[in-house]
């Protein structure tokens, strides 16, 4: 499992169809920067969420910058892949 931080890197993930779910922060100034992920997302059925605070997503991602958008990506080695698989589900609950 990798985390890829920015906007810029998760349009990337998108685009490769190796993203497993995006999370993107609403105080995103200006929100337009991030507008096409989730576009993007639905043309390649990625669930996506929007979380509050770019602020809490970059510590959420381990870094003490703020964090706009982000990505995991997987593979199906991962240990991590039922973890991933309960939080994309959540996260396609909350879209319907």
């Amino acid at each position: 499992m990798t985390l890829k931080k920015g906007a810029n890197e998760a349009t990337k993930t998108l685009n490769r169809g190796i993203s497993e779910f995006v999370v993107m922060a609403a105080d995103a100034e200006p929100l337009e920067i991030l507008l096409h992920l989730p576009l993007l997302a639905e043309d390649k059925n990625v669930p996506y969420v929007f979380v509050p605070s770019k602020q809490a997503l970059g510590r959420a991602c381990g870094v003490t910058r703020p964090v706009i958008a982000c990505s995991v990506t997987s593979n199906e080695a991962s240990q991590l892949k039922s973890q991933i698989q309960q939080l994309k589900d959540a996260i396609e609950k909350l879209l319907i």
